[in-house]
């Protein structure tokens, strides 16, 4: 099982340490963008604004209504998807600083990031999406090559093959 999971978390090796630091740079900014802008206001962390008023891991109540109004499977279930995005964003984008199980949070944030361009944000305009094109395409980046020899990830893969 170490094994299966030391598969899973281990990050491609890059050839340089400047290789390791464009990796690096990228994922701990996208990830502090998302904890805090993003996934702090819809769902409860620590450091959640206070105006929120949400429980731990409470999503904001308005954002289960905008999932709603994606419409298709999301208006079935707009309370699950609308947890599952705000946990993406606000447990994701900590998990990216870590670099802690970074290929699953970064498959994760890109669902979370592709549904938002398609019917959250092109819709009102590209511009609107590029944000979203960003978390994304980092996302995609990261889902490839792992969270980068300075990641907890790495260590973990160093530990459970040792």
């Amino acid at each position: 099982m170490a094994s299966l999971l030391a598969r899973l978390v281990r990050p491609v090796a890059l050839s340089s340490a400047v290789a390791e630091l464009l990796l690096l740079v990228p994922r701990v900014v996208c990830g502090v963008m998302l904890t805090t802008l993003f996934g702090a206001p819809k769902f409860g962390l620590p450091w959640s604004p206070a105006e929120a008023n949400l429980g731990f891991f409470e999503v904001a109540f308005w954002f289960p209504t905008d999932v709603a109004e994606f419409g298709g499977i999301f208006a079935v279930a707009p309370a699950l998807f609308a947890w599952l995005a705000a946990f993406a964003e606000g447990v994701g984008g900590v998990a990216l600083v870590l670099g802690l199980a970074v290929r699953p949070f970064a498959a994760l944030l890109l669902a979370t990031m592709s549904v938002a361009v398609i019917w959250q944000q092109l819709p009102q305009g590209y511009w609107n999406a590029l944000p979203a094109l960003g978390f994304g395409w980092v996302s995609l980046y990261l889902l490839v090559l792992g969270g980068g020899r300075w990641s907890v990830d790495a260590w973990l893969a160093r530990r459970w093959t040792a």
